[in-house]
């Protein structure tokens, strides 16, 4: 698909990519919870859910990346998890059945978190790509933090329809497969990255020599720290609406999006400066102060100042 020449920059491309790939995220972030709720389970059931949700969304990826990787194609992966995303939908707001909402969850999960390592590598193949002369070098977390744009518009838009947050799951999910087509009809833009896969290629020996243990710890604290945030994104909006009786789960989302946007932009001169695993080790601190805020301090000013501290928790800890 040739571009005109207004839009043929790699930056644009992936911006718009990232952009509208985080927007889904505006709503399914917040609001999965909310809808699950909405379908009548309660909020053990939701958290068993989500927790589903997540381990999915963990080891999904590992496997569709690596075939993406092997395969040498990234964009059909991509627009196989926007079908997915869309069945899952589907699935979730039609059929009033646990087992038919935990296909639906697995869906869902496996076609929101999978695009996210294939997006990644392909824009680190992007930017590893010599550039012509005059073309500036891509900076992951400038193109990344497009995402983070597209998260927080879509949060803000819901924030001020009247009665969002109390509408029907139906609704919510059409909303969020409206937007779903629209990252799908992106993925147009987006060039291949991928190196192509070389048939009649000699196989060689793994090499695991790498994998040491300084590896493995680091390896265990950013999974650890992968599952304490998700007990954020699986019950903050219902903390907010039914622990301290407050309607602003869209603008709370934004707060926490908008964090982590600088924090985002300087982390590769944190990382340059100092290491990848000192950047954890706050962030890690910080996720703990955090969820001790909620607890402590259940108030709508808790609320605030633990979402601003994901600009810690996710914007450093993400690069």
């Amino acid at each position: 698909m040739k571009l005109p020449q207004k839009l043929d920059h790699f930056g644009l491309r992936f911006g718009t990519n990232y952009f509208l790939y985080f927007a889904i995220f505006g709503i399914a972030s917040p609001y999965l919870q909310i809808m699950l709720r909405r379908l009548g389970y309660s909020p053990s059931a939701v958290g068993l859910f989500l927790g589903l949700f997540e381990l999915t969304g963990i080891v999904g990826p590992i496997i569709s990346a690596q075939k993406a990787d092997k395969a040498g194609h990234f964009k059909p992966f991509l627009f196989f998890s926007s079908g997915l995303i869309l069945a899952g939908l589907a699935i979730l707001v039609s059929i009033r059945n646990p087992f038919a909402t935990v296909l639906g969850i697995c869906l869902l999960s496996l076609g929101l978190k999978t695009p996210t390592s294939i997006m990644d590598a392909s824009l680190l193949k992007a930017i590893e790509k010599p550039r012509p002369a005059g073309k500036r070098k891509l900076d992951y977390g400038m193109v990344r933090s497009t995402g983070s744009f597209g998260f927080i518009m879509v949060t803000l838009i819901v924030q001020i329809i009247p009665g969002f947050s109390g509408s029907s799951p139906l609704l919510m999910a059409m909303w969020m497969g409206i937007i779903t087509i629209a990252y799908l009809l992106s993925l147009f833009l987006l060039p291949e990255m991928g190196t192509g896969r070389v048939e009649g290629q000699s196989k060689k020996k793994l090499d695991l020599s790498w994998i040491d243990s300084t590896f493995i710890i680091g390896l265990l604290v950013i999974l650890l720290g992968r599952l304490a945030i998700s007990a954020v994104g699986s019950f903050f909006s219902l903390y907010l609406t039914e622990y301290l009786g407050w309607n602003a789960v869209g603008a709370m989302w934004a707060v926490s999006s908008t964090a982590e946007v600088p924090m985002m932009i300087y982390a590769r001169k944190f990382i340059k400066k100092w290491s990848p695993m000192r950047g954890v080790a706050i962030a890690s601190v910080a996720l703990v102060v955090r969820l001790l805020i909620y607890a402590a301090f259940p108030s709508k000013g808790g609320a605030i100042v633990g979402q601003m501290l994901h600009s810690l928790c996710y914007g450093l800890f993400l690069p």
